[in-house]
């Protein structure tokens, strides 16, 4: 998860917030206080970047934040970072130009919204 550097160069996104480019400790206990908890990483995009959230962010009560392509929502602050391999990395100019183009609209999401989006599916056989 590390990479030389003592940074990774992410975009920020906060509920109600433009995002914007931020330095973010490649520690774990970085990583985690970025976003307020435990860290969930989601592939949302085509290529090699995801976005890092909190695991119970919606568990928690966090605001809403964005939706995402397929309709989930997002709540808490997240960042987007690169990836290789198996490892984080800094984005590259064109990753962080793009998201921040992509996230640059805050969206309004309701507290209704943001629990409609964390309910459990249960299949019996």
């Amino acid at each position: 998860m590390t990479e030389q550097n003592s940074t990774y160069r992410v975009v920020y996104v906060e509920p109600g917030k433009p995002a914007y480019e931020k330095q973010i400790g490649t520690r774990l206990e970085d990583l985690q206080a970025a976003v307020g908890g435990y860290i969930e990483c989601v592939y949302a995009h085509d290529d090699q970047t995801l976005i890092v959230g909190n695991d119970e962010a919606k568990l928690l009560g966090m605001e809403g934040n964005r939706r995402l392509e397929n309709g989930s929502i997002l709540a808490g602050p997240f960042f987007v970072v690169g990836v290789q391999g198996e490892n984080f990395r800094s984005l590259t100019d064109e990753e962080t130009s793009l998201y921040l183009q992509r996230y640059a609209q805050p969206q309004e999401i309701s507290p209704q919204e943001v629990q409609q989006d964390m309910g459990f599916c249960f299949i019996s056989f």
